[in-house]
């Protein structure tokens, strides 16, 4: 991995604001060619979809296994604008273990509330059954923007700034289910639309409130979104990934799920965490044990 991508390092500011807040934005993470790159590769598996049958003409649709489909989503895994923050979050013992790919075509007759998906936290059953408070951290989201969402009722991502450490349930919200089960019936006014442009990473702990809005506009919402956690933690989709294995760096293999022995995801050695080895090399021992202390981990 390039030394250079130490630059995009997740800084003390950057820190405390998604400590507070349990999001962060990041502006022109990707370049307009990695944004032409990626929708062309999004568009390419929709239309295999609707050829299937599998999305519907007009549709909201979603994927989870395409990591492997394009070499721009296989890329995406260690962004080097985005990746370094990553682990500057959650430290070194991490992997990919959640992705989704969304499209949100226009729907410019729906009502305000109609078609956007029920406030909730990622994780489903873990709100309920890992009784803590604060809840423990666990993963976190990346979603890039493909489309122009700087304007409200563009099928928006919704947030509540805060909720990922507050104990209050937002109203009509569902906790520990799938909240494609279910759509909201108004949205509260603590509820935060995220509006960015092309190219924008948007970070979010998975204990953050959210969901998304109807789109009124004339525009296709296009997103992916890259989710990370613990080795520990089960891969939460299909993804067919072992199949890149063999073309992946050591660091890249990690982040695709490998492991030396099950063993290996709670107590790693070098070989299972190459990402260790590395900031080792570029940072230093002590700098790579202090990402273990408590205080910086919420």
């Amino acid at each position: 991995m390039d030394p250079d991508i130490l630059k995009h390092a997740l800084t003390e500011e950057e820190r405390a604001h998604f400590e507070e807040k349990g999001y962060l934005i990041v502006e022109n993470a990707l370049s307009v060619e990695e944004v032409d790159r990626l929708t062309s590769a999004i568009d390419r598996v929709h239309t295999e979809a609707l050829d299937s049958g599998k999305a519907k003409p007009r549709g909201q649709w979603g994927s989870s296994d395409y990591i492997w489909k394009d070499d721009a989503f296989f890329d995406l895994v260690t962004c080097p604008t985005t990746f370094p923050k990553i682990w500057g979050i959650l430290g070194w013992n991490i992997f990919l273990y959640h992705a989704h790919m969304h499209i949100k075509p226009p729907a410019p007759d729906t009502e305000p509330t109609e078609g956007w998906m029920e406030w909730h936290q990622d994780s489903g059953r873990v709100n309920l059954e890992v009784r803590t408070f604060p809840a423990p951290r666990l993963s976190l989201k990346v979603g890039y923007f493909l489309t122009d969402i700087s304007e409200t009722g563009r099928g928006n991502f919704m947030i509540i700034p805060g909720s990922h450490i507050s104990k209050e349930v937002p109203e009509f919200s569902e906790v520990g289910r799938d909240p494609r089960e279910r759509t909201a019936d108004r949205i509260p006014d603590e509820g935060m639309p995220v509006t960015v442009k092309p190219g924008t990473a948007v970070f979010f702990d998975r204990r953050l409130w959210h969901g998304r809005t109807a789109n009124h506009s004339d525009l296709t919402r296009k997103v992916l979104f890259y989710g990370y956690g613990y080795r520990w933690i089960r891969p939460k989709d299909e993804m067919q990934v072992e199949q890149l294995h063999d073309r992946c760096t050591p660091i890249q293999k990690q982040l695709l799920g490998f492991a030396v022995r099950n063993n290996g995801r709670y107590t790693p050695t070098d070989e299972d965490v190459p990402l260790r080895t590395w900031l080792i090399e570029q940072l230093g021992e002590e700098a790579v044990a202090a990402m273990d202390d408590p205080l910086q981990v919420v």
